[in-house]
């Protein structure tokens, strides 16, 4: 018994030896928590302490834990050495600076895998100031992957009773593990039974990383046809979370159809006859079912559920009906429209086709059309506005207003809806040529010219040709039919002065014209030359020789212009007849010397004499001077003379 509590008593005191030691401890280790970083890069762990007692004799120590919770050395460390532990995970990996002569060593692990996610222990042994040990835990992250989302493919239907898949969401190699949440236009889906599901799958793989399929199931409804769906990933990084979305995605929903909308789709607006007419029909339901046209109950065929109507008529109008039938349950819905075809009937002229009337009398014809909407009619003659309303009034009838009047009734307020009808116009009368430009006419001879004659009237006046000159044939070269009378044409071949005639005549009378054709015959008029000769060299000179040939007037000219052309030919007669006078005055009074009479060689001129002969048309004479200005005959002047003549 007294053994038993002198034990208890040593006990005793040894643990409040120790209690009073740990109170007055000396060393102090200050650590983090968590240190975090990413996978690959490096880690760092400070331990920081203070020694107040023999600081000098410090030993440093690491260690780590095991993930089957075993402690273990890596690093030993005092005041002579630093050795790093051998054989173990971190032997070639960490590396520890400073010592136990300062207040902070740091652990640093290089290439950190997952495998270093552990906790670390830094134990401070201040010999006698005692010891004291301090513990952080080294976390490691990796982001996964972008995350991929795909949707279904096929339609889903509304009818289905149990959550269709919508899509699946994948986030690959993350860790830790990766959290996917799905959304539906912004707002999260949570499991909800019998409408929302959604099934996690999570792989770890063989590099110990997270990857995370998320399936969404759901039990859409018909307003799902225009959601958008997808999903979030969020995970976890040095100091913090990260969230990343994927692309949205929209699914098919088959949905029953509950109403049809029938149109015309072309063309646009009203319609007419002979259009081509396009009928189509929409269901809002999913998928379209199919359809079946009836045209004023009688079943029509459609192509690609389009009902076409080729050139409607205004028997085509009606009721035209669309019938879907759903093909899940079998039920029919019903749409129709109404078909209205305009039309305009052909054009009535009252006269029709050719009305004809006496001089002076006055006509009132009417156009108008059948049509389904208002109508406006114009008049036209040669392409010409002349009349507008549907009615044309002509008044005290003459020849101009014979010819064809067109009338155009047209629909204003619907464009390619019109209809015409031509009245031809006859004015009863005697023959009346229309005056021409050219009757008095000058051509040279053998050349031919064309006559035209144009005569109107109604009944159509025949026309006949004739001239002064009997023997001249008139050959007509064209005859034809105008629309309120006839043109001939005839060629005529000038060989003198000739008058030709036009007749025209019908059942009222008869009416002609003249044309007076001048025959022009070419001339040719030559001016008087005249030749000087000296002794030292020969000159001749010779009066500019003149031909004067009348210019050939156009073919149709005006009967005035034949005095201009013997104007000029007068004017250059006179000109020549000054030169001349001029000549034989200089002569008179000394200004032109003469050479003495003798033989005068040409070829070797003598330098003391010089002749001059003038000889013109109208003197047989030839005189010739000497020095002394006396006259001379051609006999006296020698065996030889010049002689120049026209």
């Amino acid at each position: 018994m007294a053994l038993r509590m002198n034990a208890s008593m040593f006990v005793g005191l040894f643990l409040l030896s120790l209690a009073w030691k740990a109170a007055w401890a000396k060393v102090k280790v200050n650590m983090e928590d968590r240190v975090e970083v990413f996978l690959g890069d490096t880690a760092q762990i400070t331990c920081m302490f203070t020694v107040s007692d023999s600081p000098d004799d410090v030993i440093i120590q690491w260690y780590m834990i095991t993930k089957t919770n075993v402690r273990l050395r890596i690093y030993y460390g005092d005041s002579t050495m630093q050795v790093v532990d051998q054989g173990g995970q971190f032997t070639d990996k960490i590396s520890v600076n400073g010592n136990g002569k300062s207040s902070e060593v740091v652990l640093t692990i290089r290439d950190v895998t997952l495998e270093d996610e552990l906790e670390f222990i830094c134990q401070v042994n201040g010999l006698s100031a005692g010891n004291e040990e301090g513990h952080t835990m080294l976390k490691v992250f990796e982001s996964p992957a972008h995350p991929i989302i795909e949707g279904v493919h096929s339609g889903i239907s509304v009818s289905n009773k149990n959550p269709s898949k919508i899509g699946s969401c994948e986030a690959k190699n993350g860790y830790p593990r990766p959290n996917i949440t799905w959304y539906r236009n912004q707002s999260p889906l949570q499991n909800t039974p019998g409408k929302v599901s959604v099934v996690t799958l999570v792989t770890k793989e063989s590099s110990g990383l997270y990857t995370v399929q998320s399936d969404l199931h759901l039990n859409v409804v018909k307003e799902d046809k225009d959601s958008l769906f997808y999903c979030e990933v969020s995970y976890l990084v040095p100091g913090g979370t990260k969230m990343t979305e994927t692309n949205k995605i929209n699914i098919t929903v088959h949905y029953p159809t509950t109403s049809l909308d029938v149109w015309v789709e072309s063309p646009k607006g009203r319609v007419k006859e002979g259009d081509t007419v396009e009928v189509h029909c929409r269901a809002d339901g999913n998928p379209q079912p199919p359809f079946t046209f009836m045209h004023n109950m009688e079943e029509m065929k459609s192509e690609l559920n389009v009902l076409v109507l080729k050139d409607v008529t205004r028997l085509s109008n009606g009721n035209i009906t669309c019938t879907a039938l759903d093909l899940d349950t079998y039920e029919e819905t019903q749409g129709n429209t109404e078909l209205f075809v305009d039309y305009l009937d052909l054009a009535i002229l009252i006269p029709k086709d050719t009305h004809v009337m006496a001089q002076g009398e006055e006509l009132m014809a009417t156009c108008n059309a059948l049509s389904s909407l208002p109508t406006h009619t114009e008049w036209f003659k040669k392409g010409e506005k002349v009349a507008e309303g549907h009615t044309l009034i002509l008044k005290d009838a003459v020849f101009d207003m014979m010819g064809t009047y067109v009338c155009v009734v047209k629909v204003p307020s619907l464009e390619g809806l019109e209809t015409s009808g031509s009245l031809h116009v006859l004015v009863q009368g005697p023959p009346e040529i229309k005056e021409s430009a050219d009757t008095v006419l000058e051509e040279s001879t053998e050349k031919s010219l064309n006559l035209s004659c144009h005569a109107r009237g109604y009944p159509t006046p025949v026309i006949t040709w004739s001239s002064s000159d009997e023997s001249q044939i008139l050959k007509e070269v064209s005859h034809r039919q105008t629309e309120d009378g006839v043109l001939s044409v005839v060629r005529v071949k000038v060989t003198s002065d000739i008058t030709a005639y036009c007749n025209a005549s019908n059942d009222h009378g008869t009416d002609s014209i003249s044309f007076s054709i001048k025959a022009i015959v070419q001339t040719t008029l030559s001016a008087p030359s005249t030749t000087v000769t000296t002794p030292l060299a020969p000159v001749t000179v010779v009066a500019p020789v003149t031909t004067v040939n009348p210019v050939t007037p156009p073919k149709r000219v005006k009967k005035e212009g034949s005095g201009v052309i013997i104007a000029v030919i007068i004017i250059c007669i006179l000109l020549l007849a000054i030169l001349g006078s001029v000549m034989y005055f200089l002569y008179k009074k000394g200004k032109i010397p003469c050479g003495r009479s003798g033989k005068q060689d040409l070829t070797k001129p003598n330098k003391d004499s010089i002749v001059v002969e003038m000889k013109n048309d109208n003197t047989e004479e030839a005189v010739l001077l000497g020095v002394n200005g006396d006259k001379k005959s051609p006999s006296d002047q020698g065996d030889k003379y010049m002689d120049v003549q026209k």
